[in-house]
């Protein structure tokens, strides 16, 4: 988190990403930074927001700071992989193209998908 802050901290001020956070102070966020404190699980929604970076990916670190790692394993594995906003917007986005019909991933979509992103592999032969 104090990586991504000072990232941000051309773009926003500390009390930019507390407000956007929901704190009413910049010391609870100091405090956070510090280790002083737990980022408290109900503002992970909004510090991530702050802090434009994946909610998850986020909340999964602050679950760090409660449970142990076999714990924190276990969770993972239960959460899967998960997807960022962009990639369910492309989800979305083939769901509408198809009517809904859960298309097969072939050979000839795959390369299209492939040739979209400048990454055209010749055929053999």
């Amino acid at each position: 988190m104090d990586d991504r802050i000072n990232q941000l901290k051309e773009e926003k001020s500390l009390e930019d990403i507390a407000e956007g956070t929901g704190f009413t102070s910049v010391s609870l966020l100091s405090k956070i930074r510090e280790g002083g404190i737990k980022v408290p699980l109900d503002r992970v929604p909004g510090l991530a927001r702050a802090l434009e970076c994946d909610p998850r990916t986020l909340f999964l670190l602050a679950l760090g700071q409660y449970l142990d790692e076999e714990a924190l394993v276990s969770i993972r594995q239960i959460m899967g992989r998960g997807m960022s906003e962009n990639e369910v917007a492309w989800i979305e986005a083939l769901r509408s193209a198809s009517d809904n019909a859960d298309p097969p991933l072939t050979n000839k979509r795959a390369m299209i998908i492939r040739a979209m992103f400048g990454k055209i592999r010749r055929q053999p032969g």
